[in-house]
């Protein structure tokens, strides 16, 4: 009874008065009010697969928003998170294997070919890591500000957005150390993109 029932009860009571985003699974939602996902979970921003039978057909990211680190999950067997939260985990693969190596290579091609624009080349040592490699869960919702900044003309471009205005949001949603000295600088995604909708639809 004690601990089945009351102190069960005791917590989720303290949970949602001193902690309730927190403990509903922080959510986010969108002008609308409706929850279009957590905080604390990534998601992919992709275009509608060609063929949806085809569970080899490779996603393609739907250029018009910020894009999240990449999702390896398990590496290149075929389990694979893909921001589907049924599994978590990074990949297995040593920091000098082969593949891995070949991952990340393509991972920085494809970062560089997608968001250069006639009048912005990203170059390719500027590529930040968490732009080519997954987090520790494969889950993660927010990217470096610096793997924002290299997306801003890409962006901007496909939102008939000025830069200036995409720069803006992206610092506006720039959030620092964690009580200033714990992590890293950081830009959670989901936001940034429901505030990018809102600035593309003025």
């Amino acid at each position: 009874m004690l601990c089945g029932v009351l102190y069960p009860l005791a917590v989720t009571g303290i949970a949602q008065v001193a902690f309730s985003g927190n403990a509903t699974g922080s959510e986010i939602k969108d002008e609308r009010g409706q929850v279009v996902g957590s905080s604390l979970i990534g998601q992919t921003y992709n275009l509608p697969a060609r063929n949806p039978d085809d569970p080899e057909e490779a996603a393609r990211p739907d250029l018009r928003w910020f894009q999240p680190r990449p999702s390896h999950g398990l590496g290149s067997n075929s389990i694979n998170t893909r921001y589907a939260l049924i599994l978590s985990g990074a990949t297995n693969k040593a920091a000098d294997n082969p593949d891995l190596v070949k991952l990340v290579e393509d991972a920085k091609a494809a970062v560089v070919t997608d968001n250069s624009t006639p009048s912005y080349q990203v170059d390719p040592r500027a590529v930040p890591a968490d732009a080519v490699t997954s987090s520790g869960s494969g889950l993660d919702p927010s990217i470096s500000p610096e793997y924002a900044k290299i997306q801003v003309h890409r962006v901007a471009e496909r939102n008939a957005l000025d830069v200036e205005q995409v720069e803006k949001l992206v610092k506006q949603h720039t959030q620092g150390r964690t009580l200033g000295f714990l992590g890293e600088p950081r830009v959670n995604v989901l936001e940034l993109n429901i505030a990018l909708k809102a600035l593309a639809a003025r």
